[in-house]
C-alpha cells in the first residue's frame, strides 16, 4: 500500500454526537452513552472531553489496511466477487473475551501509533487497488464514526459502495448520520441471547436488533453474523431464539452466517474455550433453515458445502465459493434461479468474470 507517514496526524478532530452537561460530556456516539468529566476518555479510550469538547482520538488512525474481498466481511448477497478497500483503528465498545481481532482492538495504548490516512488519500487508494467499495472493519468501525462519514461521502462521490462490519450498537443518531452519508451494506453480528451478551460484552443486545431493523428499513442492506462459541451460544433455544428474531425483524431472505470460533485472546488462556465443533455449525444451520431463513452459511470451514448460495425452493447451486472465492455464479441478470425461476436477493452482480455453473 501507499506509505503514509506513521503516528503524525494534521488535524484534532471535534466528535460528533454529544450532549453538554455542563461539567460533563455524554458521548452519543455508542450506545454506552459515556459521561466524561474535563480531561477524561470513554470506556473505548478513543473519545475525551478537552476543555469542554469532545474530541476523537482516532481519526484517520488506522491500525490495519487491505483490499478484502466482500465475502471476508462476510456480505454473500452484495456485489459477489467485489473488492472493498478496508481498514480498521484501536480499541473496541464491548468486552468479549473471546475476541478474534484482540490484537488492535483490545489495544486502546496503541491509539496515536497508527498510520495516518486522510480521506482523500484512502479513495485514491480505492481507485489504484482497483476495489469496488470501501469497508470499515476490523475493529469495532463505529469508532471511526468521524472518519467513515467523510470516507462515505467521498466515496459516493467517486462510484463506490460503503460497508460497514460491526457489532451494531451505535446510537440511532450515528446511524442515521451513517445512512445519509452513504452506508450501503452493514454485516451485523449477533453474539448471542440478552444473557450472554449482557454477562460477557456489557451491551444490550436489544439495541442491536433495534438498529439492524433501523438500517434495512432506510435500505441499507443487511446480513447477520453469529460467531458459534461453545457454552457461549450454542444451546439450540440460543440459536432458534436468533433464527426466529431475524426471521420475525428483518425477514427470511436476510442471510445468517454461522461463524466457526478459534480460541483467541482470553478464550485462549486462562477462559479457554475449544475451538466451534463442525457439527454445532451444521445444527446451528439446521435450526436456521428450519425456523424458515432462506439463506444460512457455514463460515471459517472453507470447501464446506454450505458456503455456497443455493435455491431456496429447488436446491439448485447458484453461487459456488471456497473460501473467500467465488467458484462459480448462476444467478440470471434479474436475480432469479436459472432452473425454477425463484428470486434471488441480490445486490449487484459478480464485477469479475465468475465461472458459469452448469
Amino acid at each position: 500500500m501507499k506509505p503514509v507517514a506513521r503516528g503524525v496526524f494534521p488535524v484534532e478532530k471535534e466528535a460528533l454526537f454529544f450532549q453538554d452537561l455542563g461539567d460533563r460530556i455524554r458521548c452519543c456516539a455508542c450506545e454506552r452513552r459515556c459521561e466524561l468529566p474535563p480531561d477524561a476518555s470513554g470506556f473505548c479510550q478513543t473519545r475525551k472531553n478537552r476543555g469542554g469538547k469532545l474530541y476523537t482520538l482516532v481519526y484517520g488512525d488506522i491500525s490495519s489496511i487491505s483490499a478484502n474481498p466482500i465475502e471476508k466481511k462476510p456480505l454473500f448477497h452484495f456485489y459477489p466477487g467485489s473488492t472493498a478497500l478496508t481498514v480498521g483503528t484501536w480499541s473496541c465498545n464491548f468486552t468479549c473475551p473471546w475476541c478474534q481481532n484482540y490484537e488492535i482492538s483490545k489495544s486502546p495504548q496503541s491509539i496515536g501509533k497508527g498510520r495516518y490516512l486522510s480521506p482523500e488519500d484512502f479513495i485514491e487508494l480505492t481507485t489504484r487497488y482497483h476495489c469496488q467499495g470501501t469497508s470499515i472493519s476490523l475493529n469495532e468501525p463505529t469508532l471511526l464514526l468521524e472518519y467513515s462519514l467523510d470516507i462515505f461521502e467521498l466515496a459516493k462521490g467517486a462510484g463506490y459502495y460503503n460497508t460497514f462490519v460491526t457489532n451494531g450498537y451505535m446510537t440511532p443518531q450515528a446511524l442515521q448520520a451513517l445512512i445519509q452519508h452513504g452506508l450501503d451494506a452493514m454485516n451485523i453480528d449477533i453474539k448471542g441471547d440478552t444473557e450472554a451478551v449482557s454477562r460477557l460484552c456489557h451491551a444490550d443486545v436489544a439495541k442491536v436488533w433495534r438498529n439492524a431493523v433501523e438500517a434495512k428499513r432506510h435500505g441499507v442492506w443487511v446480513e447477520i453474523t453469529t460467531l458459534v462459541i461453545p457454552g457461549v451460544n450454542d444451546k439450540e433455544e440460543t440459536l432458534r431464539g436468533i433464527a426466529r428474531k431475524i426471521k420475525g425483524e428483518l425477514g427470511d431472505e436476510t442471510p445468517w452466517h454461522t461463524t466457526g470460533y478459534y480460541p483467541a485472546y482470553r478464550f485462549r488462556d486462562e477462559l479457554f474455550t475449544p475451538p466451534t465443533p463442525l457439527k454445532s455449525l451444521e445444527k446451528a444451520r439446521e435450526i436456521g433453515k428450519g425456523e424458515g431463513l432462506k439463506y444460512v452459511y457455514i463460515g471459517n470451514v472453507p470447501g464446506h458445502p454450505f458456503e455456497s448460495t443455493y435455491c431456496p425452493r429447488c436446491h439448485e447451486l447458484l453461487v459456488g465459493r471456497h473460501g473467500f472465492s467465488l467458484t462459480g455464479y448462476r444467478i440470471t441478470e434479474d436475480n432469479r434461479c436459472p432452473k425454477c425461476g425463484q428470486r434471488v436477493p441480490i445486490v449487484g452482480h459478480p464485477v469479475k468474470a465468475a465461472p458459469r455453473l452448469g
